[in-house]
């Protein structure tokens, strides 16, 4: 049975028992194909019910879950498979068929620059999700055919489609039952679990590696602190929808592929049934602005991704005035850091700093030279790097006991979505492009503290005056999907005749930049 369901469809409803057995089984067909302790599996597959089963399968069976985005273009999706060196390659069917010769022009033209799935890894044992398709490689293994039992479960109808690890408002304690917390975490070996990919660039990709260990530190810290049994959880986020199971909550997930921030409108009735919702600064803003007069009830909202600022707070408490909401402030490094409530954040003076809150148990933390500097059995390592006790977060900051207030950056960073973007990773790659003297990649802050991405692209035949035709300006735009990662896509690129600079060394300028370019927004 199929549990990742297409629009329109029933909503399918597992307890914590069904779900575990799911899991179990997952496990076992994944060792009877020759996974083995330490295997790594290039993961591809949308969020769902059918991939929550998966990951957690591959997991239980000692493998590791490498999250591979495939929007990243094919060169740096290459670069990121050489890096993490998987034995296993999982992908929707539909993945397989688009990056086939035939249609990977098309998918290209769609602007998804996709690898060749089935030839990416030499030697690789593939998985696929979904039903069978052209393009999926000879002796696939369907990801649904895995499991050796036939688990039934209770469709439960509802006017979207999606999927809701409904079950008793308990933790599953039972010899039967699913306890989350024996798979997302809480084992002792120090195992890798999980590998996701931070920002980089095609010559150097980069990676965080979780074992058991911290993911289970991390996710039993956000689930006591932001969720209580019987609540019904609306995300579709891996990271989140695992404390909610941590604390016997119901996790429910939106169709796959629907983007509240794209689509709010299509993502409104989905909270019809929710007590949680959990949103990037983004899309609860997009939410907000699509919301009827007839608010639906929330208990709690829990946002993170980036920086929560006042603006965006003083609208959730209009909209939702009996509502809980949480701001959590974490890392891909070390996930959550600190968690705020919304009222007293709001009570906060701004000049005095951003507070994020009060540090979650199993956080350490100290200020050195003025630097947020974190450490606990919560941290990740970097693959292929030496091993480290701490992670100096870039943040400037004050610790008042465990009291957190950021006050600024010590490293050129600004935040797209979810997602940090640290220039001088980009600009160096982009700079060698054909025609291009000089380059400045900078963000222009919104209202919701996320930041709208700006390349000026200063060409060898610089223009008079800014021009977003210039021909360098369009050939850098066609040639950015295939060098730098989807989420780091500028808004705008504009050929200008120069760029800012101060000082005797005639060093950049970056805050003249950002200026200039919010000029051109």
């Amino acid at each position: 049975m199929s549990s990742a369901p297409h629009r329109g469809s029933r909503l399918e409803t597992l307890t914590y028992a069904e779900l575990g057995r799911r899991i179990r089984a997952t496990s076992a067909g994944l060792r009877e194909l020759g996974m083995e302790p330490g295997d790594r599996v290039l993961f591809s597959v949308r969020p769902g019910a059918e991939a929550v089963v998966l990951a957690l399968g591959i997991v239980d069976a000692g493998g590791t879950v490498v999250f591979a985005d495939p929007g990243a273009g094919e060169q740096l999706f290459r670069a990121r498979a050489a890096l993490a060196a998987p034995r296993w390659v999982a992908a929707e069917s539909l993945l397989y068929l688009a990056s086939i010769p035939p249609l990977r022009p098309l998918a290209r033209r769609r602007g998804l620059d996709l690898a060749p799935y089935a030839r990416l890894v030499p030697d690789a044992r593939h998985l696929y999700a979904g039903r069978w398709l052209p393009g999926v490689p000879r002796g696939g293994s369907s990801s649904a055919r895995l499991r050796r039992t036939r688990i039934e479960t209770t469709p439960t109808s509802t006017a979207e489609d999606g999927f809701d690890t409904r079950a008793a408002a308990r933790r599953a304690t039972q010899p039967t039952g699913f306890d989350p917390r024996a798979t997302a975490g809480r084992a002792p070996s120090p195992a890798e679990a999980l590998i996701v990919f931070t920002s980089g660039t095609t010559e150097r990709p980069r990676a965080v590696v979780h074992t058991r260990e911290s993911l289970g530190a991390g996710l039993g810290d956000l689930a006591s602190a932001a969720m209580r049994p019987g609540q019904r959880v609306l995300t579709d986020q891996l990271m989140v929808g695992i404390p909610a199971l941590i604390a016997g909550a119901h996790w429910t997930m939106p169709p796959p592929g629907l983007d509240p921030g794209a689509r709010p409108a299509a993502y409104l009735p989905l909270l019809a049934d929710a007590d949680v919702l959990f949103a990037s600064p983004a899309a609860m803003d997009a939410i907000l602005r699509a919301l009827p007069d007839e608010k639906p009830r929330l208990e709690t909202i829990l946002l993170g991704g980036a920086p929560v600022l006042r603006p965006l707070l003083t609208r959730l408490r209009s909209a939702f005035p009996d509502a809980e909401i949480r701001a959590v402030y974490g890392m891909t490094e070390i996930l959550p850091v600190a968690i705020a409530d919304g009222a007293a954040k709001l009570a906060r003076d701004t000049d005095d700093g951003d507070w994020v809150g009060e540090l979650v148990p199993t956080v350490t933390a100290r200020v050195d030279g003025g630097e947020l500097i974190l450490s606990g059995p919560g941290m990740a390592q970097y693959l292929g790097e030496d091993a480290a006790t701490e992670v100096r977060t870039g943040d400037l900051a004050r610790l008042d006991g465990r009291s957190l207030t950021l006050l600024g950056r010590t490293k050129d960073m600004f935040i797209r979505g979810t997602q940090n973007v640290y220039p001088a990773l980009y600009e160096s790659v982009l700079a060698g492009l054909p025609g291009v003297r000089d380059v400045v990649l900078t963000g222009v802050p919104d209202a919701i503290g996320d930041d709208r991405l700006v390349l000026l692209v200063v060409p060898d035949d610089a223009p008079a005056h800014p021009d977003r035709e210039h021909p360098v300006a369009r050939r850098v735009a066609r040639a950015l999907p295939g060098l730098v990662d989807a989420g780091v896509l500028p808004d705008l690129v504009v050929a200008v005749p120069d760029l800012p600079r101060a000082g005797r060394s005639r060093k950049l300028d970056r805050a003249a930049a950002a200026v200039r370019a919010g000029e051109l927004l």
